[in-house]
C-alpha cells in the first residue's frame, strides 16, 4: 500500500512483481464484465423479491459469483489492468453480498444473525478505511484471504437459495453444502477483516511515531 495526499489519485497497487501495470483505460473487456456483474444485482433482486422466480434468481446469482474471478484473470492475461477495474471488481463483490444478504433475510433463506455478522464486518472495514484516508492512505490491496472468503460466500448463496426453492431431498443436500460454504466464508471474511485492521493500525502507528519524536 502506498501513501498519497488526501484527495489525491489512488496508488498504483500491484499484486506481485509480475503483475500487469495499472492503467487509466475504461473501455476494456474486464471492465465490461464487471459492469455486467453490477447490472446483475438489481436483476437478481427483482427476480427474487418481486417476480419470485427463484430458479432464475439462482442462475443470475450463480453467474455473478462464478464470473468473480473471470474479470481479474482476463485483465492480467490481456494486460488490461486498470484503476477503474480495481474499484469495480470489489464493488461488484460487495454489492452482490449485501444485496443477497438483505434479500435472503427478507425471504428467510438465511437467519438475521448471519446477516448481522457479515454486515458488522463491513462496518469494521469501513471504519478502518476512514482512518487510513485521514492519514493519507488509500484502501489496502485485496488480500487472498478476503478473495477466498468472497469466493466461498458467492458460491454458498446460490446453493442456499437452491435448497430453499427445491424439494426435501435436494434441499437437505444443498443446504448442507451451502451452509458449509457459508460458515467457512463467514470465518474467513472476519479473518480478512482482522488482517486489514491490523495493517491499518501498523500504518497509523508508523505515521504517529515520527510525529511524536519530532514533537519531543
Amino acid at each position: 500500500m502506498s501513501r498519497r495526499p488526501a484527495g489525491g489519485p489512488p496508488p498504483d497497487e500491484t499484486h506481485g512483481p509480475h503483475a500487469a501495470p495499472t492503467g487509466d483505460r475504461v473501455l476494456t473487456l474486464p471492465n465490461l464484465i464487471s459492469f455486467v456483474r453490477l447490472l446483475g444485482v438489481p436483476l437478481f433482486l427483482y427476480l427474487l423479491l418481486v417476480a419470485h422466480a427463484d430458479v432464475a434468481a439462482v442462475v443470475v446469482l450463480a453467474l455473478g459469483g462464478t464470473t468473480d474471478w473471470v474479470d481479474g484473470w482476463i485483465a492480467r492475461r490481456l494486460r488490461q489492468v486498470s484503476r477503474l477495474g480495481e474499484l469495480l471488481d470489489p464493488l461488484a463483490d460487495r454489492l452482490y453480498i449485501l444485496a443477497t444478504l438483505l434479500a435472503f433475510t427478507a425471504r428467510e433463506v438465511v437467519p438475521w444473525q448471519f446477516t448481522v455478522a457479515l454486515l458488522a464486518r463491513e462496518l469494521l472495514l469501513l471504519g478502518s478505511l476512514g482512518v487510513l484516508r485521514r492519514h493519507g492512505y488509500g484502501p489496502p490491496p485485496v488480500h487472498y484471504v478476503g478473495k477466498t472468503a468472497t469466493f466461498l460466500l458467492l458460491a454458498a448463496f446460490p446453493v442456499l437459495l437452491l435448497a430453499h426453492a427445491t424439494s426435501a431431498v435436494t434441499a437437505t443436500v444443498a443446504g448442507a453444502v451451502g451452509w458449509g460454504l457459508a460458515w467457512w466464508g463467514l470465518v474467513l471474511y472476519w479473518a480478512a477483516g482482522a488482517l486489514y485492521v491490523l495493517q491499518a493500525a501498523r500504518l497509523v502507528r508508523a505515521v504517529r511515531s515520527p510525529a511524536a519524536g519530532a514533537a519531543a
